[in-house]
């Protein structure tokens, strides 16, 4: 019997020493572990709910436009309201009926605003829906405010327009010059308007020539000649001179002419009929 047993092996190296508490894991274990972690980090009820409303934005549009296609009807009637005196309410609803038998939802009101005031009294159209098949139309009209050169109209907001009946308007002053002094005429006319009125005078005409002369038309006929320069004090000027002297005369006087520096000229009834050719 042998003493002693010898048993001849590798070396086996040591084992590497742990660390209290700690736990090895595998690599696959790790990763599913990190993946595990990111999901649980995910917010998925407020994920839920952002896809929901996303869905539910895009499906609005789609429903929308089903929802409008049922409901969707012809246009049947159209009711035209405003005041008219330029135009005719009959007129403006035979425009107006080429409208009826299409789409109550598609037809465009922009369209039907656009091609209605281009009729020339109507300032403006308004354009409304009345379910379930009806328009409703209110017009404006221009209200105008003097004749205008070459039989035209000027309306109050200092628009020209050229109706076919122009004298529906009726009796108004008339103004005349360049179209682009329409509204300084306008202005000029309503401050000698408002003082004239104050003398117990009517005014009936203003015009202005391509030069800047201006003349005044009184309505018993009577024509101011004011010239192009110092208008305004030429006009207080007249006034003077009226209300001192021509007053009492007044159905005497044809034409006065306050271009003078120091003074009038005035042109008598009489005068102009003696001057004036005989046939």
């Amino acid at each position: 019997m042998l003493d002693t047993l010898l048993i001849r092996s590798r070396a086996v190296p040591p084992e590497q020493p742990r660390r209290r508490g700690a736990t090895s894991v595998g690599s696959g274990q790790d990763r599913f572990g990190v993946l595990r972690a990111v999901l649980a980090a995910v917010p998925w009820l407020q994920v839920g709910l952002g896809a929901t409303i996303v869905l539910l934005a895009a499906m609005v549009p789609w429903a929308t436009d089903r929802l409008l296609t049922a409901m969707d009807q012809q246009i049947v009637a159209v009711d035209v309201r405003g005041d008219f005196v330029g135009d005719s309410r009959v007129a403006v609803e035979r425009a107006a009926g080429a409208w009826i038998g299409k789409s109550y939802f598609a037809t465009d009101l922009a369209e039907i605003k656009a091609e209605l005031e281009q009729r020339p009294w109507v300032a403006s159209a308004a354009i409304k829906r009345v379910w379930p098949g009806r328009l409703e139309i209110d017009i404006r009209e221009k209200k105008p405010l003097a004749y205008w050169t070459d039989g035209r109209l000027v309306s109050r907001s200092g628009e020209l327009f050229f109706p076919p009946n122009p004298e529906v308007a009726g009796r108004l002053p008339r103004l005349a010059g360049p179209d682009a002094r329409v509204r300084d005429v306008i202005a000029m006319a309503r401050t000698m308007s408002d003082q004239l009125a104050g003398y117990g005078l009517g005014f009936a005409g203003l015009s202005v020539e391509q030069r800047g002369a201006w003349t005044l038309t009184l309505s018993n006929g009577i024509e101011v000649v004011l010239g192009r320069d110092q208008v305004e004090q030429r006009f207080e000027r007249f006034i003077t001179v009226y209300e001192n002297r021509l007053a009492a005369r007044v159905d005497e006087v044809s034409r006065i002419d306050v271009r003078y520096s120091n003074g009038v000229a005035v042109q008598w009834k009489a005068d102009a009929a003696i001057a004036a050719p005989k046939s």
